[in-house]
C-alpha cells in the first residue's frame, strides 16, 4: 500500500529520530531495568537477612526470657552467648544484635565474667544507629549505660563509672541512675554524697527494699 506524502514525511522523521536517539534510549532502558533488578535483589537479600536475624533472636528469647527468680543453666547461658555472637558477626546492623548483646551481657554477669559483660554492653553503644529512619531506641541506650555503669563499678573502677553516669541525661531512668550514683559514691567513701544520691533515687520514684536497706545502712553507720 502506497504512503502519501505526509505519511512518508512522518516515517522519515521517525527514522531520523531513531538514528539520533535510539541507542541512547535503549541504553537508558537497560540501565533502568538493571537498576530495578538490582534493587529487588538487594531488597530480597535484606529481607532474608532480617528473617535470619529474627530467628537467632527468637532462639535467645526462648532461653533467656525467663520468669523472675528463674536461673538459666550454664549450658543455656553459653548458648545465649553463642547466638548473640552470631548476631553481631552476621547481622551487626540490626536491632536484634543490639538487644541480643543485652542478654549476652546478662549471662556474662551471671558467671562473673565482667570483662565480657562490659565488652558486650560497649558494643551496643558503639553500634547504635543515629539515622532518621533507623534511630536506636533511646530507652535501649539508657538501659545499656545503666548496666554498663554497674559492671564498671563491679570491676572496681568507681571513677570511670562516675564519669559515665555524670555524662548521661537519665530522663525517666533517673531512679536507677541516682541509685547507681549512690553506690559509686559509697564505694569511693563519699558517704554524704551517697546518702543524697539514694534520697534522690527515692524522690524520683524508687521504692525498692534494697534502696531502703542502703539508706538504713548509711544512717546506722554515720
Amino acid at each position: 500500500m502506497a504512503l502519501n506524502a505526509a505519511e512518508e514525511e512522518t516515517v522519515e522523521a521517525l527514522k531520523k529520530w531513531w538514528d539520533e536517539n535510539g541507542k541512547q534510549l535503549v541504553l537508558m532502558i537497560v540501565v533502568v531495568v538493571a537498576g530495578y533488578t538490582g534493587w529487588l535483589l538487594w531488597q530480597n537479600s535484606r529481607l532474608a537477612s532480617a528473617d535470619a536475624a529474627s530467628d537467632l533472636y527468637e532462639g535467645i528469647l526462648s532461653i533467656a526470657a525467663v520468669s523472675e527468680g528463674v536461673t538459666v543453666s550454664t549450658e543455656d547461658g553459653a548458648r545465649v552467648i553463642e547466638l548473640a555472637s552470631a548476631l553481631r558477626a552476621e547481622h551487626n546492623d540490626t536491632i536484634y544484635a543490639l538487644f541480643a548483646s543485652l542478654f549476652d551481657a546478662q549471662q556474662a554477669v551471671g558467671v562473673n565474667d565482667l570483662e565480657s559483660a562490659e565488652s558486650s554492653l560497649q558494643w551496643i553503644l558503639d553500634n547504635q544507629q543515629s539515622g532518621f529512619f533507623k534511630q536506636t531506641n533511646p530507652g535501649l541506650i539508657l538501659t545499656t549505660k545503666l548496666r554498663l555503669g554497674r559492671v564498671i563499678l563491679a570491676r572496681g573502677d568507681a571513677e570511670r563509672a562516675l564519669t559515665l553516669v555524670n555524662n548521661v541525661n537519665p530522663v525517666t531512668y533517673e531512679p536507677g541512675f541516682a541509685e547507681l550514683r549512690g553506690d559509686i559514691y559509697f564505694a569511693m567513701g563519699r558517704i554524704v554524697d551517697a546518702r543524697e544520691a539514694y534520697v534522690a533515687a527515692q524522690q524520683a520514684g524508687s521504692n525498692s527494699d534494697i534502696l531502703r536497706m542502703k539508706l538504713d545502712n548509711i544512717s546506722d553507720g554515720s
